[in-house]
């Protein structure tokens, strides 16, 4: 007992000491604190405070009569929606189509990120760093609008293209076409994304010591080799932590992309996914207290993924926290 009141007197000296620390060493970079202090009101404004609009969700809310004399109708809203016909058709497309992504967009970056180390001409490197991370800068209505004009039936490039080469006979309305919606926003995204992503690979690649290079060269590695023993297990934890949010993120299927590419209303059978359920239910419908109750599900399954991606990454040593 005396042992744990002297140990219980002596943490609190330490505690005080530490705040007194943090405290000098606050007062001292106070410029910084200036400087930050904008952002933190920016992400209080726009982040945490509309987060309390979330009890919409357990409400029958109307406009009219606002959060305070809206009824209370708890989980009704999360029933209807696991009891809606349209669960199945929702989750289907967005497990996909997320899945489909992680597949293809996720380790596209890395190999353009290898691909690129490889490249000894720096003129040419540098050329396909700034063509590749280009598109990433234009917005979603911009790249849908020259994915539209390129897949038209009338005057698209593929399509005139493909019947040059006589692989086709008849223009392809290829948005309007189940089958290719899938497969063509996925390509997009992938165009879209690549290049920025693969900077962080290559700032990941470019910090690695060049005496591990010449060592396994003098020991008769080629290239291939090098990328696989050497790169790769470099470049490892970086590898994880997007891995991480990227499976915190896998309902997150898209929503721009998809709202202006699924445009066509016979395509909803296919692109009809979390966001643009939420979208078209609170938006258009008018249901915000239904659309509300979907977000926050998507929300919780996402914050759980991300706990578990995240312990399955300690194991490895790699995690966020």
């Amino acid at each position: 007992m005396k042992q744990t009141a002297t140990a219980i007197r002596t943490d609190r000296p330490a505690a005080r000491r530490s705040g007194q620390a943090l405290g000098s060493r606050l007062l001292r970079q106070w410029e910084l604190q200036l400087m930050v202090i904008p952002a933190l009101i920016l992400i209080l404004v726009f982040s945490y405070f509309p987060m309390y609009g979330v009890i919409i969700a357990f409400q029958d809310y109307s406009v009219f009569k606002g959060f305070w004399d809206s009824p209370w109708v708890g989980f009704k809203h999360f029933n209807d929606f696991f009891q809606s016909p349209e669960l199945g058709l929702v989750m289907r497309n967005t497990m996909v189509i997320s899945l489909l992504k992680l597949l293809i967009g996720f380790p596209a970056p890395i190999l353009l990120a290898i691909l690129l180390n490889e490249v000894r001409n720096l003129f040419f490197k540098r050329l396909v760093q700034t063509v590749s991370y280009l598109p990433y800068f234009l917005s979603w209505v911009i790249v849908a609008n020259f994915a539209i004009a390129l897949l038209s039936t009338d005057n698209g490039s593929v399509n005139i293209l493909l019947q040059k080469l006589n692989v086709i006979d008849e223009p392809i309305p290829y948005l309007s076409v189940l089958e290719y919606f899938w497969t063509i926003i996925v390509s997009t995204n992938v165009w879209k994304e690549i290049g920025f992503g693969s900077i962080v690979y290559i700032a990941a690649i470019a910090s690695i010591d060049p005496s591990l290079y010449e060592s396994a060269s003098i020991d008769g590695a080629n290239r291939f080799r090098m990328t696989y023993l050497i790169t790769l297990p470099c470049i490892m934890p970086v590898i994880m932590i997007f891995s991480i949010l990227a499976i915190g993120n896998l309902l997150d299927a898209g929503f721009e992309d998809l709202l202006l590419l699924g445009v066509n209303p016979a395509l909803r059978d296919v692109s009809d996914v979390l966001d643009t359920y939420v979208y078209r239910m609170g938006i258009n419908l008018g249901r915000y207290s239904f659309a509300t109750a979907v977000g926050l599900f998507k929300a919780i399954v996402s914050v759980g993924l991300l706990t578990l991606a995240n312990y399955l990454a300690r194991r490895t040593g790699n995690s966020l926290w």
